[in-house]
């Protein structure tokens, strides 16, 4: 993406169009180009040059997308990091990574000090807020600059972003981006549901993961506008899409079941959303669709998608019948399902999904062996199993690390959520494998009940008997108040499987 041109064209063509709403303060167009062209040249003046690291430590707000587009209209490599992360795992990150720069927001539990001392390669700390001893002003430093576009040549391979997952496996990954690779969130989503100029799009997710930056994609590569919230709260969520007449967003299953609990969820008027998405894999299809029924003119998107791959990949075309299913993947991805030996399996058998194309991650960041064990003979092992139908419609049946081999008999965790949540009194439901002398491994249930439920351990056991063969219900059952949540809304089951 020749981030630069883009800018430049967008302010031209919309330039007094809002471009973003933050806190009910709208950003032209012609205000995004200006601001990200005067950090841009005030980092070029710091003497950081091209394939240069600076990472960016922020909670949702405007100069997270000022600083995005600066670093990538100079030819720098953005290091995006998590706002909850601790001290400890942003050193270890700017360590990893070997950032030259940091924007940051300060907070009370990371300390400056602490940072420069452990980061000796960090040169410079900028700063959103007050200007604290030894850090630099982003306000102060926009305000000294000029809009003048820097000149910088870009090549499509050059690395563009190290994007630090944690995925299922706990240990953090730097996932590698080029700058060929990120226009293709936005050509994907112009590709399956039409995102356009006209769209207005409401962005809770943080834009420090994948499924936020997508916001900014489209905001750039489309001309979309984009309604930011700080972070996901249900009722404000709902209020924006009402007063700004927000016509699209994507959030994850969870998030969804969230609204769906605010006793005022339907006095909202849903009329301006014309398409709305999930990213995941539902424990419960109904609740989703109960969202849907609320939404007129909607049409309803299942779709998936990794950092590595730079999805959405694959999506569920805007008429499917098959809300179970992902749906078919971009006509320029390769998709297929191997067995353990990396021989492809025919239709209807499950597997491993994995995936090839000039989109797809090229591996990790200083880790050659994590990569050649995710990328092999060209494929990308996603570490998804799945299945595809007679129809070529793609189904999500778990993660290879959701599969319990309960006495030598195959249980997936997903199907056993599945048949939880569609008891009336749970909320939300996570099944994770626990070790079992005599089996080896049995499933274990955590259960959010509504307010006022009475259900207990031996209801549920039965309910689950109804629906799955004996050695799927769970063995244990645990009530929650609520399911521990990875910063980008999804269940964390690594928290759950250390619960004592």
């Amino acid at each position: 993406m020749k981030i630069t041109p883009l800018l430049i064209d967008n302010a031209k063509k919309y330039s007094h169009k809002s471009a973003l709403i933050f806190q009910n303060e709208p950003i032209s167009f012609l205000q995004l180009k200006d601001n990200a062209f005067k950090l841009a040249q005030a980092l070029l003046k710091l003497g950081l040059k091209k394939s240069d690291k600076i990472a960016i430590y922020l909670p949702n707000c405007p100069q997270y997308f000022y600083s995005y587009l600066a670093i990538w209209s100079c030819g720098f490599v953005a290091v995006p990091l998590d706002f909850m992360l601790t001290e400890e795992e942003i050193v270890s990150c700017l360590r990893h990574s070997e950032a030259k720069a940091i924007i940051m927001q300060p907070k009370p539990n990371v300390r400056i000090e602490n940072i420069k001392l452990n980061c000796l390669q960090l040169k410079e700390i900028i700063v959103t807020k007050e200007k604290i001893s030894g850090t630099l002003s982003l306000i102060e430093l926009i305000q000294k600059q000029s809009s003048i576009p820097p000149c910088v040549e870009i090549n499509p391979q050059d690395l563009a972003a190290i994007f630090y997952t944690s995925g299922s496996t706990g240990r953090p990954k730097g996932v590698l981006t080029n700058y060929l690779q990120i226009e293709a969130p936005a050509k994907a989503m112009s590709y399956f549901v039409n995102l356009n100029d006209n769209d207005i799009a409401l962005c809770a997710l943080p834009l420090s993961h994948l499924g936020g930056l997508v916001f900014l994609q489209g905001l750039v590569y489309l001309g979309s506008s984009v309604v930011l919230m700080e972070r996901f709260i249900p009722l404000e969520f709902l209020r924006n899409i009402q007063e700004y007449k927000v016509t699209c967003f994507w959030l994850v299953p969870q998030m969804y079941y969230a609204i769906l609990q605010l006793k005022e969820f339907e006095t909202f008027d849903f009329s301006s959303l014309r398409f709305i998405t999930v990213f995941g894999a539902p424990g419960s299809f109904e609740q989703i669709k109960r969202f849907h029924k609320y939404c007129p003119n909607a049409k309803l998107f299942h779709g998936w998608g990794m950092t590595e791959t730079q999805g959405p990949t694959i999506v569920s075309g805007p008429d499917s019948k098959k809300i179970e299913s992902i749906g078919r993947p971009l006509p320029w991805v390769e998709v297929k399902i191997f067995d353990e030996d990396d021989k492809e399996l025919p239709t209807g058998q499950v597997g491993e999904i994995v995936i090839r194309g000039e989109q797809i991650s090229v591996g990790y960041y200083k880790d050659p062996q994590l990569t050649q064990q995710t990328i092999r003979n060209g494929w990308f092992h996603t570490g998804d199993l799945g299945r595809f139908d007679e129809e070529g419609d793609l189904y999500i049946v778990g993660r290879i690390k959701e599969m319990i081999k309960v006495a030598g008999q195959i249980c997936f965790e997903p199907e056993v959520e599945t048949v939880i949540m569609k008891h009336p009194e749970v909320i939300e439901c996570a099944v994770v494998g626990v070790p079992d002398k005599l089996r080896g491994e049995v499933p274990k249930a955590f259960v959010v009940l509504k307010e006022g439920s009475k259900l207990g351990f031996e209801d549920l056991r039965e309910f689950c008997r109804k629906h799955l063969a004996h050695f799927k219900i769970p063995h244990y059952f645990e009530f929650l108040k609520e399911l521990p949540k990875t910063r980008s809304g999804k269940v964390d089951k690594t928290k759950l499987r250390n619960l004592k």
